[in-house]
């Protein structure tokens, strides 16, 4: 009798021990796959405001392009106001969308520099240069999106 309350003791004990590891296992597995998805999504995140402050950027330098191809005599040149005013618009959407994506850190310095950009395309910069006048907010952007974008976890091994 007492063999078999001991075996069946020693069964009920071994299925107990198999079912707890097996649930250990599992929850690991859990945990890990938690952690492999968050960091998917981080990099994405981190991609997809990476691209933003690209597109910006690129919106900028047409918008700086069309600041210095400003024909002398204002309004000379309807086509050079279109490819300005194309500019400026796609700047906007451009700011807006680093605002949407991207840390509050970044939205004064995009907002400003924007602004500048602005003022520089119809020149309400009197007889400032171009490049002066923007020179200081380009660089406080450039350092809050820096600042922005390493904020954000990178991708891990």
């Amino acid at each position: 009798m007492w063999t078999s309350v001991l075996s069946l003791t020693g069964v009920a004990l071994g299925g107990g021990l198999t079912a707890f590891s097996q649930r250990a296992t599992q929850r690991s597995a859990e945990r890990a796959e938690e952690r492999r998805l968050r960091a998917a999504t981080s990099e994405a995140r981190r991609s997809e405001q990476l691209q933003a402050v690209k597109e910006f950027l690129v919106c900028a330098q047409a918008a700086e392009r069309a600041a210095y191809n400003r024909p002398e005599a204002w309004g000379d040149d309807d086509d050079w106001r279109t490819r300005a005013g194309d500019a400026m618009t796609a700047l906007w959407v451009a700011e807006r969308h680093l605002v949407l994506l991207c840390d509050p850190v970044l939205h004064g310095p995009v907002h400003t520099y924007g602004r500048a950009l602005n003022q520089a395309v119809w020149r309400e910069i009197g007889d400032t240069e171009v490049n002066e006048h923007l020179e200081e907010h380009k660089a406080a952007f450039m350092t809050a999106a820096r600042t922005s974008l390493s904020a954000l976890p990178a991708r891990t091994p």
